[in-house]
């Protein structure tokens, strides 16, 4: 089951790091996109060749999540590739779509490299962006061993680590340990929009840290959120009663309650895995 010629959907970030992982080794490497002229740019970057038709191995879906329905729904119309696999950042929602299009499921292998950028497009994308990183694969009770295989060979070949895990129990990690974060990252930004020169002028690499993420495409960032709305809101509810409690004790001078919550950051600061991108 090897990948000798892949076709990849969407020339984004994702889509072009992928394609620009798998030149590196070697696979043929075929690019479509409606954005013509993220497909030309793609291109200059050596990520691959123009797609003009034919039967490949494997169709990567780089599109965003409620269009991959959509496209696989095309793409197996056409018998395009013997596999398929796509890189949204929520599963529950395409799943749902291709089964609501008729799809065939035994080749498809839902899956997302946690691996990102706070830019995007084809001129952020690079070939080692998913090395190290995790790539969650979420096949279905149907889908063929066949089709897994080559997708895991697809994320062997990009230098990342296969985990395989339900999509909905991935819709609620990724709520977790990426969608709200970028939330409250974003709302912590938007503060400094009412900032003065003299305030912004003393800011440092912390207030960098924080607000690094929320620079992220907004659009993008919306079609993500709006798939994964109920986890996200549920999480947001928490942070939200815990920001609140540390306001009101600061208010009443209960410091013991706000040094509680910084411990407790402390500790969940500590789950993290060393030396990982923030996924996306």
């Amino acid at each position: 089951m090897t990948i000798e010629k892949a076709l990849v959907v969407g020339t984004g970030l994702i889509g072009t790091s992928v394609a620009l992982a798998l030149r590196e080794t070697g696979v043929e490497v075929h690019l479509s996109d409606v954005d013509a002229e993220a497909a030309d740019l793609a291109r200059e970057l050596g990520a691959g060749r123009e797609w003009t038709g034919g039967e490949v191995d494997l169709a990567v879906i780089a599109v965003p999540p409620h269009l991959v329905g959509e496209r696989l729904a095309e793409l197996q119309k056409q018998q395009v590739a013997r596999a398929y696999t796509d890189v949204a950042s929520v599963k529950a929602e395409p799943i749902a779509d291709a089964e609501r299009l008729g799809c065939d499921l035994d080749s498809y292998v839902p899956g997302h490299p946690l691996a990102g950028r706070e830019r995007s497009g084809p001129a952020a994308a690079r070939a080692d962006l998913f090395s190290g990183r995790p790539w969650a694969l979420c096949p279905g009770p149907g889908t063929g061993a066949d089709a897994v295989r080559l997708v895991r060979e697809l994320v062997s070949l990009c230098g990342a680590k296969a985990v395989t895990v339900a999509a909905d129990e991935h819709d609620s990690a990724v709520a977790l340990v990426s969608h709200a974060p970028h939330v409250v990252a974003s709302a912590v930004a938007a503060s400094l929009a009412a900032g003065g020169d003299v305030a912004l002028s003393l800011s440092g690499q912390g207030l960098r840290d924080v607000t690094r993420i929320a620079a992220g495409n907004p659009v993008l960032w919306q079609r993500i959120l709006a798939g994964n709305a109920v986890a996200v809101a549920a999480l947001l509810d928490r942070i939200a009663d815990e920001l609140a409690a540390a306001a009101s004790a600061l208010r009443s001078g209960d410091l013991a309650e706000v040094t509680d919550l910084l411990w407790r950051g402390v500790e969940g600061h500590a789950r993290i895995p060393a030396n990982r991108q923030a996924p996306r």
